[in-house]
């Protein structure tokens, strides 16, 4: 079976929908419960939380609809907000002031576990390209290495 084609399960301590699985876990860090939450096809949870007790203090409360649903959700905002945050470090900009001209200073990395790159490039208001030169992936754009770079016209950063 594909992820895809994955049957609904819906156990007391496994629930599998709408591409999750959710598993009540035995918590190693003290005597409770914890719940883990992981998209089809991924290898590692998206989030790993506390989990209610039962009404004998023993056991795990029991998943059912409702909690499946808000553990979806949280979960996928977990991963959203991964997602921005990878996105942000992978693109900055800064705008600096050159002279009377206001440019915008990006840098663009391409992770790559053998060979990582990393692009930065200046554009004016208007759009057109003012220099480009390729740097480090371990450059730190900044406001001050930005102007720098531009006070260099553009030339590769050293």
């Amino acid at each position: 079976m594909t992820d895809d084609t994955l049957e609904d399960i819906n156990d007391a301590r496994t629930w599998r929908a709408d591409g999750w699985t959710a598993q009540v876990i035995k918590n190693e860090d003290d005597e409770g419960w914890a719940v883990s939450m992981t998209r089809h096809g991924e290898a590692e949870p998206a989030l790993v939380g506390p989990w209610t007790m039962g009404r004998d203090k023993k056991n795990p409360k029991p998943l059912d609809a409702p909690a499946f649903h808000t553990l979806v959700k949280t979960a996928s905002e977990v991963l959203r907000r991964h997602e921005q945050q990878l996105q942000a470090q992978l693109h900055q900009r800064v705008v600096v002031h050159v002279g009377e001209q206001r440019v915008e200073v990006s840098l663009d990395i391409t992770p790559d576990d053998d060979h990582p790159s990393a692009r930065l490039s200046a554009r004016d208001a208007g759009g057109a390209l003012l220099g480009e030169a390729g740097v480090s992936p371990a450059f730190r754009l900044t406001p001050t290495s930005a102007a720098a770079w531009a006070a260099n016209d553009y030339r590769r950063p050293g």
